[in-house]
């Protein structure tokens, strides 16, 4: 197992994430090959009373740290058992070789927007992925854990244990995870893409997504998001250089150019990507920025959608900030049977992204007053869609009180030094 130390060969790129907005500096860097390296490298940082952060190869740390950092991302392996529909990932993979890898036998994992983001930070934060209202989160389909808790020892956690409900829903915190076993859906296709308008039809688009969305089969996933867009040659011209509302759309059925029909009703229409595609191509719904950037994001759940809530929205959109949001409900709207919540009563969750260029305080500044003006209607937060630092405070947020009384105990229990952070 390799290690990097501030001014070694290597070192600045170990630490080097997609996320740039989160300082860190650790004193050492482990980079294990296996789970036993990982054993070993929890080992050390209790010998030596270190704190501890992981980074894997997706979208990167939610907290710096001075203390020792164990990169995950020659933790590369994949198994598929499509048999009994599952896969077996380790922790460095990202989704894009999952779905690569399923696809071979005619499966699907339930991946996000972006097949760039690693699988296991995604999955330990719920998992909103492109067939969620079908499916429900990743988190829901895990079937067994392995993880390397403080006192170093490696354990495989499954349904029915405190540490495997802690670990799904509750991201970080409880120890080093090395592995997830979950399971596959029987999906090769789907119909998807977008549908572009100039954001100065907004209020239009915004009122007739809104009434579709909330009569949308389960089958359906879909956000809409308000975005400014670079004048680059990569970009189709009719959207280029344009501050845009796009409406994202994953859809599972077979009818779906009749489906979308009320939405190109709505306001003309820039740009139509919508379409039959293989789940391979999923990410070109989104097409998620692939390159490292500092960013910083925050989100507010709500119930309801009202007319009062869109006029905030479109008050707020400027061609800065990335406004998203994104229709819940369907099998979300269930309370998982094992993990912990997150709002399953909501309908909606309204986000907010913007790039960090000097000061992340200008930012939460900006993004605070669209979500001062939801407040009245807001039911919390999501975890996922935290982006960047927050404080203790703010993540606490994302779990619903009983949820978050257990959770403490549990740290108590397994992370009685607060090793993790």
């Amino acid at each position: 197992m390799q290690t990097f130390r501030p001014g070694e060969d290597g070192y600045a790129e170990e630490i080097a994430g997609f996320q740039t907005s989160v300082a860190t500096q650790p004193a050492v860097v482990f980079a294990p090959e296996n789970a036993d390296d990982v054993v070993a490298a929890v080992k050390y940082a209790a010998e030596h009373e270190l704190p501890v952060a992981v980074q894997a190869t997706g979208h990167g740390l939610t907290a710096g740290t001075d203390g020792l950092l164990i990169s995950t991302r020659r933790l590369t392996g994949i198994e598929i058992d499509a048999g009994a529909r599952t896969a077996r990932v380790e922790a460095g993979v990202r989704w894009g070789a999952v779905i690569e890898a399923a696809a071979q036998h005619g499966l699907a994992p339930l991946s996000g927007s972006s097949p760039d983001v690693g699988v296991v930070g995604y999955t330990l934060s719920g998992g909103f992925g492109l067939m969620a209202r079908r499916f429900g989160r990743a988190a829901d389909h895990v079937r067994a854990i392995d993880v390397v808790t403080a006192d170093g020892d490696l354990r495989t956690v499954t349904p029915g244990d405190d540490l495997f409900w802690a670990l799904l829903g509750g991201r970080a915190g409880f120890g080093v995870v090395t592995a997830l076993e979950f399971g596959l859906v029987e999906v090769t296709e789907l119909y998807g893409g977008g549908l572009y308008f100039d954001a100065a039809d907004l209020p239009a688009v915004l009122r007739a997504w809104r009434t579709w969305a909330v009569a949308a089969p389960d089958e359906l996933t879909t956000s809409i998001a308000v975005v400014g867009l670079p004048d680059l040659p990569f970009l189709p011209e009719p959207i280029r250089g344009k501050h845009v509302a796009n409406v994202r759309i994953a859809y599972l059925g077979d009818d779906g150019d009749q489906l979308v029909q009320p939405l190109r009703a709505a306001a003309p229409v820039l740009l139509d990507t919508l379409k039959r595609l293989p789940y391979t191509d999923s990410g070109s719904i989104a097409s998620d920025p692939p390159h490292p950037h500092p960013y910083h994001g925050t989100n507010a759940t709500v119930e309801v959608l009202n007319d009062a809530m869109l006029a905030s929205i479109v008050e707020h959109a400027d061609s800065e900030t990335v406004l998203i949001i994104d229709r819940l409900g369907g099998e979300l709207a269930r309370r998982p049977a094992e993990g912990v919540d997150w709002d399953s009563k909501a309908e909606f969750v309204v986000r907010a992204l913007s790039v960090v260029e000097d000061d992340v305080e200008t930012i939460r500044r900006a993004h605070a007053k669209l979500f001062d003006a939801l407040a009245p209607w807001s039911t919390g937060r999501l975890l996922p869609f935290l982006y960047g630092e927050h404080s203790a405070g703010e993540l606490a947020t994302a779990f619903p009180a009983g949820d978050r009384a257990r959770l403490k105990q549990l740290k108590a229990k397994y992370d009685p030094a607060g090793r993790f952070g």
